[in-house]
């Protein structure tokens, strides 16, 4: 997730993004519903959704998927062993997860009867095979360094056809939060593929989530059917469609003409389709953090006296205003943590405005009549009020920015040239989740995800130490130290924490119930029916 949405190129999260990235956000607060009403009408089966999303999906293997568009088709074509929401675990394909005493071993027994799309059955074999395939380097998933402790990686023992012991060579108070965020695939379609990334089985996908795959035409769409079998009892819905829509303008008409039922919205847009009456309009907190990132690739950037100057040139109330509309929408962000994460601290320097000590610090750094080029997506609404709100407070100190707006998947691609040096400042977004060993995807010297390229040995072992410790005082420490490391050196400049809002047509009810989610909108779409 990984820039999560947006997200390779603006949410690994990427991401994991993210993860991922774009991993997967685990982590979900109570939806905050603005104008919804329950559906009239009984509950039918059958029917179809189109949902709008902005770019085809980069890879449909869970194991690969780090931006919004994949995690969120991924999210019904791929079953997970659990989720957690808050506080709350509730297991999906596994039926518990069990710590040894020495909290060394976890026994993961998996349901009986579970079944692939293709109705094989789904045992310890593929969750071995899954793990087996993250931790081998040459298949390179950004999963990896979340499973290996001080250089040694995850072992797994399969104990019978449901249950597997993960060992680990040091207890991690990370694993579990890890673990949610994997998605088992089968070995049986994938076990002897050299690299399963670029594997062509992956354009006919075999998962085991409500959903299964049925066609996908890019730059148009990606469509799922029903899967009887679903471990959470079969879908309501006949077919799912993730319809391709980049122009956020032309999917907002689309969704209004009825040919799309959901999509993501910019807070621009919340009032023109509330007004309708046609749409439930679901705002909830999805722990995005929406920030700027100087590429330390290029000179000039690479002097921290002039990061700080942009920092504290900028008002990051201004910025959300200009963004977002209000702070109704967001709020400003001071750290790199969200504030669902865990240890997630505001101990940190925040850069209030001022132009004053933005002009010495340029000073200090020798640079004057600097001008540097922005990137950011230009279907973006947010990104793109941002970007103009940058070029006129920037001139201010006597920076000049050239705006530099790219297609949604040219900036993905060169956000992941790790050798990039065609813009200094860039916009993105990520959704990470309550654990905080998985933003070191985005912050360690040589992950992919790691778009400012800042380098520093003894900042990643901050990260190493964190994941493994037990002491939940010591484990915060090293968090914070974290998050101060980020603010001292203003490598990532975060901007606001914001929430995530959806339009859906009112037809559709069973919406509490598929749980809105940060990144992929909700959590379960078997639960979605529409009404008579």
């Amino acid at each position: 997730m990984k820039r999560r949405n947006m997200w390779t190129a603006a949410i690994l999260a990427l991401v994991i993004l993210t993860m991922s990235a774009c991993g997967s956000a685990s982590s979900d607060k109570k939806a905050e519903d603005q104008g919804s009403t329950a559906p009239a009408g009984t509950a039918k089966n059958g029917g179809s959704l189109v949902i709008a999303v902005q770019d085809d999906p980069k890879v449909l293997n869970p194991i690969y998927a780090g931006d919004r568009v994949t995690l969120t088709i991924d999210q019904a074509l791929y079953a997970p062993l659990f989720n957690v929401n808050g506080d709350k675990k509730t297991f999906v394909l596994a039926e518990s997860l069990t710590p040894s005493a020495d909290n060394l071993t976890y026994t993961l027994k998996l349901r009986e009867g579970l079944t692939w799309h293709d109705g094989q059955p789904l045992t310890a074999d593929d969750i071995i095979f899954t793990m087996n395939s993250i931790l081998d380097e040459k298949q390179h998933s950004f999963f990896r360094g979340s499973f290996v402790y001080d250089g040694k990686p995850l072992t797994m023992k399969k104990v019978d056809d449901r249950t597997v012991d993960f060992v680990l060579p040091k207890v991690s108070a990370a694993f579990e939060g890890m673990l949610v965020q994997i998605f088992p695939i089968p070995k049986h379609i994938f076990e002897g593929e050299a690299d399963i990334e670029k594997s062509t089985k992956n354009s006919n996908p075999v998962g085991s989530g409500p959903f299964k795959f049925k066609e996908y035409r890019a730059g148009e769409y990606v469509t799922l059917e029903r899967f009887d079998k679903y471990v959470g009892g079969a879908p309501k819905l006949d077919s799912v469609t993730y319809r391709v829509a980049k122009d956020p303008n032309a999917a907002n008409l689309a969704l209004q003409n009825g040919e799309i039922q959901m999509r993501m919205i910019d807070t621009q847009d919340v009032n023109t389709l509330k007004n309708t009456g046609n749409f439930n309009i679901l705002t909830y907190l999805e722990g995005r953090l929406s920030y700027m990132v100087f590429n330390l690739n290029v000179d000039v950037m690479k002097k921290k006296e002039v990061r700080q100057a942009i920092a504290y040139a900028l008002d990051k109330n201004e910025m959300i205003t200009a963004a977002y509309t209000s702070g109704e929408y967001a709020e400003p962000a001071a750290s790199i943590l969200t504030p669902d994460t865990l240890y997630q601290t505001n101990d940190v320097e925040k850069y209030d405005h001022n132009l004053d000590k933005a002009k010495e610090l340029l000073a200090q750094a020798g640079v004057s009549n600097l001008k540097l080029k922005l990137a950011y997506t230009n279907s973006n609404k947010p990104q793109t009020s941002l970007a103009l709100y940058v070029q006129q407070k920037l001139k201010e100190v006597g920076i000049e920015v050239e705006l530099m707006p790219l297609d949604i998947t040219a900036f993905g691609n060169k956000s992941l040239d790790m050798n990039n040096k065609e813009y200094d400042l860039s916009f993105g977004g990520y959704i990470m989740g309550f654990e905080p060993d998985a933003y070191r995807t985005l912050y360690m010297s040589n992950e992919a995800y790691n778009y400012s390229h800042y380098k520093n040995a003894d900042f990643d072992k901050l990260w190493d130490q964190a994941a493994v410790q037990t002491d939940t005082a010591k484990r915060g420490e090293l968090y914070k130290q974290i998050q101060q490391t980020v603010a001292n050196e203003m490598t990532v400049f975060p901007i606001a924490y914001t929430k995530g809002v959806v339009a859906l047509d009112k037809r559709y009810g069973g919406v509490e119930e598929a749980v809105t989610k940060p990144v992929v909108m909700l959590e379960d779409l078997s639960k979605l029916y529409v009404t008579k």
